[in-house]
């Protein structure tokens, strides 16, 4: 049990999303509203956990047999890691898993009866959190689904989508993601495309967070230059703690906190330890590092979390999201008072998208 009183969690980043099934004829997959031993989240583990509500990433697997599927991409248990960067996938079949997983969520609210919600503002998620009420944003992990045109990106917006990561750990018609590589710096491709530098405007009229998590160091640097809105990392760590591609450099970090926005602690433990290495008997203390290097340098207003629930190996010490208080124990343990905490847990992820939301 928590050794202080639970606060609620607003999570910046999870898989759930493709892990679970809706409706009553899906059995392929778990049940969102039946506690599991499988996976990290369900509503049972999340209203143990404090889980208040976060943002539910809809990542695009590629068609089967047309190149490697997420849950192949580990870190192996070697001083090195260089994956190849995952092959572009086609824009039909993303929009079309796309919609699939945007129907599920709503059909989820619907099952719900009322302890799920989806949000697409800010006192909708204020006002979930004070009622008890599961929140989830849709995130779109990866713009595939999105036309070069972005024709159809206001119809997306209009199903609910208000957070989008350019891309994943791969090209598409707007930029190029980082492959998985340690020791190695972000910097390893080129940047936004005319169509990425259109999709940033697009999306800051629209009032769509932009996640620059999983986007190469060029890329980062093309948004910044670009958006109006503050910089999101909603799942990534610090590079000088972890050299690893998916973490942040210390110059990246700085142009976040100079923009207002947030960086959200990556749980896997491939991109906490030292040696990147894969292995769920890692420390929470190594998240607490992680935490403070990045307080320290940019202040704890631009600190969240992003947990990469049921998406990620994390440490043992926190299971899965019943765990989640350990988090901020851990947290308060190294130095962090509870206005800070609170902060952390949801404060933080409600003022930068107060901030980015039309």
């Amino acid at each position: 049990m928590p050794t202080h009183a639970i606060i609620p969690v607003f999570d910046g980043h999870n898989d759930t999303l493709m892990a679970v099934g809706a409706g009553k004829g899906d059995s392929s997959k778990r049940s969102f509203f039946e506690r599991s031993a499988e996976g990290h989240l369900d509503y049972s583990r999340a209203r143990e956990g404090g889980l208040a509500g976060g943002i539910f990433a809809i990542f695009v697997e590629a068609p089967p047999g047309q190149g490697p599927q997420m849950s192949s991409l580990k870190a192996p248990d070697t001083k090195a890691m260089d994956f190849p960067l995952a092959p572009a996938i086609d824009h039909t079949w993303a929009q079309d898993q796309t919609l699939r997983a945007v129907g599920r969520l709503i059909t989820l609210e619907k099952e719900s009866a009322g302890r799920l919600r989806i949000g697409t503002d800010v006192a909708a998620l204020e006002d979930c959190l004070a009622q008890g009420i599961l929140s989830a944003v849709i995130h779109c992990e990866g713009a595939e689904a999105i036309d070069s045109d972005l024709e159809s990106l206001e119809a997306f917006y209009r199903l609910g989508l208000r957070s989008l990561g350019i891309v994943w750990s791969r090209p598409n018609a707007f930029a190029e993601g980082v492959p998985f590589r340690f020791p190695h710096s972000p910097d390893t491709g080129p940047g936004l495309t005319d169509a990425g530098r259109a999709l940033v405007r697009a999306c800051n009229g629209l009032g769509i967070a932009l996640d620059v998590s999983h986007l190469n160091e060029k890329g980062f640097w093309d948004v910044a230059a670009l958006t109006e809105a503050p910089l999101i990392a909603s799942h990534s760590n610090a590079h000088a703690l972890c050299p690893v591609t998916r973490n942040l450099t210390d110059r990246q970090l700085d142009a976040i906190g100079e923009s207002g926005g947030v960086v959200g602690l990556n749980f896997a433990v491939g991109f906490l330890r030292p040696d990147a290495q894969n292995n769920p008997d890692t420390p929470v203390e190594r998240l607490a590092e992680h935490a403070r290097y990045i307080a320290d340098r940019i202040g704890v207003d631009h600190l969240a979390l992003g947990s990469d629930f049921d998406g990620a190996t994390i440490p043992q010490a926190i299971g899965d999201a019943s765990g989640l208080q350990k988090v901020l124990e851990t947290l308060a343990a190294t130095g962090f008072d509870e206005l800070e905490l609170i902060k952390i847990a949801h404060q933080n992820w409600f003022r930068v998208l107060r901030d980015t939301w039309k």
